[in-house]
C-alpha cells in the first residue's frame, strides 16, 4: 500500500505547477533573450511584486496627533501643505526594505516595468495618483513622502502612454477609455509643471530636480 499524501506533498506540487506556469510565462514574454538576461528579468520583477505593499498615510492625522496633541510647530512641519493626502492603498514602492515610502517619481517608472505582468494593476496606480486625495487641487502631484512639495516633471503622463502602448498590444485593442480618464488631470498636472519650471516663458525648463 503506497503512503497517504501528506500536507507537504501537496504543498511541493502547488509550488511545482506554479514554478512550471511562471517558466512558461517568461518563455513567452521573452523567448529570444539569452538565460542570464531571462534570469535578470526575472528577479528583478519578482522583487517589484515583493515591494507592493500597504502605505497609509493620513497627513492631516499625523499633523494634529492621534491621542496626544503633539506640539505646536508640528503642525508647520514637514507636508503640512497637503492635509488633504489620505493615502490607504497598495502600492508599489522603490524598495520594501530600504526605502518603503511613497515616491511618485519611481512609481511612474514602476507601471511601465508592471505593464507586462499585471497591466490592469499599472493603469490603477496611475489613476490613484491621480485621485482627489493625492493630487493637488493646482495639479501638483505629490513627489515623495520626504516632500510631497518637491517638483518632478510630468512623469505620470510618460507611464500613462507607455502603459497604454503595452496594454493595446497585448489585448489587440486600445483602452481609451483609460487615457479619457487621465488626461484632463494630467494636462493640470503639466501645466503646474510648467509654470513652475519656465516661468519667463521661454519655452526653456529651469533646473530643478534632476535639471
Amino acid at each position: 500500500q503506497e503512503p497517504l499524501d501528506t500536507p507537504f506533498d501537496h504543498q511541493e506540487a502547488i509550488f511545482t505547477t506554479r514554478q512550471q506556469e511562471t517558466d512558461l510565462f517568461y518563455d513567452e514574454l521573452v523567448p529570444e533573450v539569452s538565460a542570464e538576461d531571462h534570469n535578470i528579468l526575472r528577479q528583478a520583477q519578482a522583487g517589484m511584486i515583493w515591494n507592493k505593499q500597504f502605505y497609509h498615510y493620513d497627513v492631516a492625522r499625523w499633523l494634529d496627533g492621534d491621542q496626544v496633541p503633539p506640539h505646536g510647530g508640528h503642525k508647520r512641519g514637514r507636508n503640512s501643505a497637503w492635509r488633504h493626502l489620505k493615502a490607504h492603498h497598495i502600492i508599489s514602492v522603490p524598495d520594501a526594505w530600504e526605502y518603503p515610502w511613497f515616491a511618485a517619481w519611481d512609481l511612474a517608472y514602476h507601471c511601465i516595468a508592471f505593464a507586462a505582468l499585471d497591466v490592469d494593476f499599472a493603469k490603477g496606480q496611475i489613476e490613484l495618483l491621480l485621485k482627489e486625495y493625492y493630487l493637488r487641487p493646482n495639479g501638483q502631484i505629490p513627489a515623495c513622502e520626504w516632500g510631497f512639495g518637491d517638483v518632478n516633471p510630468p512623469l505620470a503622463a510618460m507611464a500613462a502612454i507607455e502603459v497604454f502602448r503595452v496594454d493595446r498590444a497585448q489585448r489587440g485593442c486600445p483602452d481609451t477609455g483609460f487615457l479619457q480618464r487621465v488626461l484632463s488631470k494630467l494636462l493640470m498636472n503639466y501645466t503646474w509643471w510648467l509654470n513652475r519650471k519656465d516661468a519667463d516663458g521661454h519655452n526653456v525648463f529651469e533646473g530643478g530636480f534632476l535639471g
